[in-house]
């Protein structure tokens, strides 16, 4: 019976200390390992996105989240003049948060 209470305890003195940690560190590691994995990884792939949304500019050929292409003719402070059809002169007006790449840029274009 003493033995079965010693395990329960802790032993005499002190054992509420010892089960408090127990109990801290593997939550501790659990959290850590979790923003390493998710959390980190994810506020950089927004950041890189927010960075790329800056730098877009007349000229890029951009795929908004609708899955719409189209060549960017017009820029404004949160929306973006989209060209989708340059023969029948067809214009989209899109937002800037929907665009979610840029397939080509004006550089690239004058590399090619």
């Amino acid at each position: 019976m003493m033995l079965f209470l010693a395990q329960l305890g802790g032993g005499a003195g002190g054992g509420k200390g010892g089960s408090f940690l127990q109990l801290v560190i593997p939550f501790g590691l659990m959290f850590a390992i979790m923003y390493f994995l998710m959390i980190r990884p994810q506020r950089k792939k927004e950041k890189d996105r927010q960075e790329m949304l800056k730098r877009v500019r007349k000229g890029d050929k951009v795929v908004s989240s609708g899955g719409i292409h189209g060549k960017i003719t017009t820029v404004r402070e949160n929306t973006l003049i989209v060209c989708v059809d340059e023969a029948k002169d067809i214009n989209l007006k899109i937002d800037r948060n929907s665009v979610t790449g840029v397939t080509l840029t004006e550089d690239d274009e004058e590399e090619e």
